[in-house]
């Protein structure tokens, strides 16, 4: 894809994902269900905390794309470095995992993880937004420009580092509530929910390890070319 056509691209995926957070931040007090919107508001959600992530990640990308564009290739080049790391470590593999888990969960037993009481709060097409499009805009970003991955060793370091953040994040408002963020939480034994925990880092390391592979797959010979130049400078 041409410069100009990424940059078009990427700063109108940037508009659309600033525009899904602004609309589930905004949803009307009053309406939230109190069982669902306790302690943490919508921050708690993995979903609404990787719209965000996406919303960073295109700005990023966004803004790397402008500074190709200007000829500020120094400034360009960490960005980029930033960007890649970015999409390798947490954009890609996040948001391919919140889509299929949540919608294998939602078609298993909805009131696991999308209570029905939801459908009056949040409409339709903000539900496929959060749930549905991140996956397909998430592989358009691979066949669209190359990636550079990290080492294995370190992606895979700082993807468990963030995964584990957010089971912190689950358990400390379990402490504080007595409520579990997701209903299929209490259905859980602690062994169960060490088991549900490890089973899904597994998932989403091997959502990496596809992500890397589709990303060189695709672009095998531009990535060698990215390594080569930047380890020559």
């Amino acid at each position: 894809m041409e410069i100009s056509t990424l940059t078009v691209y990427h700063c109108l995926v940037f508009v659309w994902y600033f525009f899904v957070v602004y609309a589930i931040a905004h949803v009307r007090t009053e309406e939230r269900p109190s069982e669902v919107f306790l302690y943490g508001g919508q921050w708690k959600y993995l979903t609404v905390l990787n719209l965000v992530l996406q919303a960073v990640f295109y700005g990023v990308s966004f803004l790397a794309d402008v500074l190709r564009l200007i000829k500020k290739l120094r400034c360009a080049k960490c960005v980029i470095s930033s960007r890649d790391l970015l999409f390798s470590v947490l954009a890609f593999p996040v948001s391919t995992f919140v889509s299929i888990s949540f919608w294998i969960l939602y078609t298993y037993n909805r009131e696991l993880v999308y209570p029905k009481s939801l459908d009056g709060v949040i409409p339709l097409w903000l539900n496929h937004a959060m749930h549905t499009a991140v996956l397909p805009i998430a592989v358009l970003e691979i066949l669209a420009t190359p990636h550079r991955y990290p080492a294995k060793k370190k992606g895979l370091i700082l993807l468990g580092c963030v995964a584990f953040l957010y089971i912190s994040w689950v358990l400390w408002i379990y402490s504080v509530t007595g409520e579990w963020v997701y209903p299929l939480f209490a259905l859980l034994s602690p062994a169960g929910l060490v088991a549900f925990f490890a089973g899904s880092l597994g998932v989403i390391v091997t959502f990496y390890n596809f992500g890397e592979f589709l990303n060189r797959m695709i672009w095998g010979d531009a990535i060698v070319i990215l390594d080569y130049r930047q380890k020559g400078k």
